[in-house]
């Protein structure tokens, strides 16, 4: 069962295979199985979810399947899965995780051959166990899981489903909802971007290339990813495929508070800062999510001054880019649209970054003065900067 979108993806792979040869492929990684959330109320959350991005109801486990520690709610678009999980004990690890971080990122699970040794190989090079490899099985066959530590609470949950043909994994059945508003467009997940504190970025890269056999595709600096007030570094670190994605960033000494500083702050330590989705129609996908009440980061007027003159020419016309607030930037190898949401939540830490490839494998260089000050207007609406 696909769970990544192969041919979007073996193109965006293609013509950076020498990047990809330093990745030591121990552990091959079909793609992101599911992303789960630890949330205070997962029923309201998967209606925000449905409305505003457009996903649709999938599984659910809960009372009703005979989980009396903890409800979950499987939403899907295309190839994308989100858990949105919440605890019945006030007193669990669960409930824990939401008090300290709020709603966050607890599991991004990956889709292997073999969970076992997946564990195997990881936990062998340095990797803390969470979860030995684990049978987990219903009338529609078995699931082996397994589990490692990553950067802060964050863990990553290996998953081999070759052998299940079920609507999830055992112990869920299939969500029935009336309510499933159309999609918006949203394929796979792009990327997916860890905040760590200072310091920590060489380490966890490390972690990446020695334990999970990473290769570092690309490094920021502190000259890259300024402004006159913050700054962070970033190391961005690919499996061997490609196909799963991971910047590290961490702060960098600036004037005033940085993004990530403020991250690390309001989420008490290390976390998911924000998942990239993919779309084939960047237009589409963010009028019907402003539509629906998503909010973005606003773009300074001013930046689609000159983007044309940087980018070249593009097939959008840069007066509805504008209007929604979409940017544009351009490698050797094609250019990106992309725009940011501000964070879903009331805490100021998971966002997530819609992103169109038109053949580039770049995050969006250019971009970054643009984001930055918008986040920094954002920061200083809210006191932190």
């Amino acid at each position: 069962m696909s769970v990544n979108n192969l041919t979007q993806l073996d193109n965006f792979n293609y013509g950076i295979e020498k990047i990809f040869d330093k990745a030591q492929d121990f552990l091959p990684i079909n793609g992101t199985d599911y992303v789960e959330l630890y949330v205070g109320n997962a029923k309201q959350s998967a209606h925000y979810y449905k409305t505003a991005f457009g996903f649709q109801s999938l599984a659910y486990c809960g009372l009703e399947t005979g989980n009396k520690e903890y409800c979950s709610y499987v939403l899907a678009q295309d190839k994308i899965r989100l858990v949105l999980t919440t605890p019945y004990n006030p007193d669990s690890e669960i409930s824990h995780h939401i008090r300290m971080h709020g709603d966050g990122v607890k599991v991004i699970a990956l889709w292997v051959e073999d969970a076992g040794k997946a564990f195997a190989e990881t936990t062998s090079r340095g990797a803390e166990a969470i979860m030995e490899p684990t049978v987990f099985t219903d009338a529609n066959g078995e699931v082996v899981k397994s589990a490692i530590k990553t950067y802060g609470d964050t863990i990553h949950v290996f998953v081999e489903r070759k052998n299940y043909n079920g609507i999830f994994l055992p112990g869920f059945v299939k969500w029935e909802s009336e309510y499933n508003p159309e999609s918006t467009g949203l394929k796979f997940i792009d990327h997916m971007v860890g905040n760590v504190e200072l310091g920590a970025m060489n380490q966890w890269s490390s972690f990446y290339e020695n334990v999970m056999g990473f290769a570092n595709l690309i490094t920021f600096d502190d000259k890259d990813i300024s402004t006159k007030y913050t700054a962070l570094m970033s190391k961005v670190m690919t499996n061997g495929n490609g196909r799963i994605k991971f910047p590290i960033n961490e702060p960098a000494a600036g004037i005033k508070k940085s993004q990530v500083e403020e991250y690390l702050d309001f989420y008490r330590g290390a976390g998911c800062q924000h998942i990239a989705v993919a779309t084939d129609d960047i237009v589409f996908t963010v009028s019907e999510m402003r539509k629906r009440g998503v909010e973005f980061l606003y773009v300074p007027g001013t930046y689609y001054d000159t983007v044309g003159e940087r980018v070249g020419e593009i097939a959008e016309d840069m007066k509805i880019l504008k209007s929604l607030g979409i940017m544009v930037d351009r490698d050797e190898e094609g250019y990106l649209l992309q725009i940011f949401t501000k964070p879903v939540e009331d805490r100021p830490t998971l966002f997530f970054e819609i992103i169109q490839r038109k053949g580039a494998k770049s995050f969006g260089k250019g971009n970054f003065q643009a984001l930055f000050e918008s986040i920094e207007a954002e920061q200083e609406k809210r006191g932190t900067l």
